[in-house]
């Protein structure tokens, strides 16, 4: 027979062949709404532990070498977190101590209870919820496992990609600096708008972060004590971790060379930073900095990292290759693409 009602609590096997126990069981667990199934002592009972109940019920009647074998192997291929009880019910003349002798061998290591016939109901029944709360902690801690698994391998993949933008970002800056001070002052820099990208991130609790805020936190150095050097305008918008990280990325380089050749090395200079998301046809995000005031620009001659960067991080993040212009009243980089390449989901 089987009793199915919904509760949290696992459910328990009867294994008892005589004077309908199995029934008054069944119906004493029935008011705890306790699923219960009994089973009968032959192949059946094979399949019934395959369904891996949460706890045994067997009485003394059904103790034979059959049920020691295919509980004990049944037991044996548990996992490490599973300690699955049984109550055994015994007549009150029943020999103890062979019993126990015999269960310590069948199915050592098992956590098995004894219990002496004839028991009140709330004796068995209490003995059974306690046992199926034990049960309910074993998964708990089975969850928590598996959660930290999860966390550990994350964890390990998310080292691993950092430290390979800190080897990437570490070679290309070594390459375009003409001097140790240049290396250590620009890897510097490039490590602090890689910090602040992951610190949004952590502060979101996600896999995705406001656009504003790593924007803030990228540009907010070069504003304060109220001027603005650089104007942000934008609609508010969550973006996937890698987008964020990629942005800024490529902000901080339009930053420093800005600081360096263009509007921000002179006092009235100034940049306008506007992105926004096409309001008719296709969802499509565009992105631009515009620096005004600077000196004239003159188009270099052979392409540092920063523009490397941009163009290649750019590109590959938004499926189109931006647009760079080293135009005369000011240096300008603008880039477009579908909302869906940089969104979270």
């Amino acid at each position: 027979m089987t009793v199915s009602t919904e509760s949290e609590l696992d459910w328990v096997l009867v294994l008892a062949p005589f004077r309908r126990d199995a029934d008054y069981i069944a119906a004493l667990l029935q008011e705890e709404q306790i699923e219960v199934m009994a089973s009968e002592l032959d192949s059946e009972l094979v399949k019934h532990l395959d369904r891996s109940p949460g706890m045994i019920v067997i009485t003394h009647e059904a103790l034979n070498p059959t049920v020691f074998a295919q509980i004990g192997a049944h037991l044996a291929g548990q996992p490490d977190w599973s300690e699955v009880p049984i109550i055994v019910l015994l007549e009150r003349a029943a020999p103890l101590a062979r019993i126990r002798g015999q269960l310590e061998g069948s199915w050592p290591g098992a956590r098995v209870l004894f219990y002496t016939r004839p028991i009140t109901p709330l004796e068995l029944v209490n003995g059974i919820q306690s046992n199926l709360l034990v049960r309910l902690r074993q998964r708990e801690v089975r969850d928590s496992i598996e959660r930290e698994k999860e966390l550990r391998l994350e964890l390990n993949h998310r080292v691993k990609n950092i430290l390979a933008s800190v080897q990437s970002i570490f070679q290309m800056t070594k390459r375009g600096a003409a001097t140790v001070e240049d290396l250590a002052s620009d890897f510097s820099g490039r490590l602090k708008a890689l910090s602040n990208v992951h610190a949004a991130v952590f502060e979101a609790g996600g896999e995705e972060v406001r656009l504003s805020d790593v924007v803030e936190l990228t540009v907010s150095p070069y504003n304060g004590e109220g001027v603005t050097r650089i104007e942000v305008t934008g609609a508010d918008m969550v973006v996937s971790r890698d987008a964020g990280t990629t942005i800024a990325l490529c902000l901080h380089e339009l930053i420093t060379n800005a600081i360096k050749y263009g509007a921000l090395s002179r006092p009235e200079g100034h940049v306008a930073l506007v992105w926004a998301i096409a309001a008719d046809g296709p969802r499509e995000f565009s992105l631009s900095w515009t620096e005004i005031g600077g000196p004239p620009v003159r188009e270099p001659t052979r392409q540092g990292y920063g523009t490397r960067y941009v163009r290649a991080a750019l590109g590959s993040l938004f499926g189109n290759v931006p647009d760079i212009v080293f135009a005369p009243d000011g240096f300008r980089c603008s880039v477009r693409g579908p909302v869906e390449r940089i969104s979270a989901s």
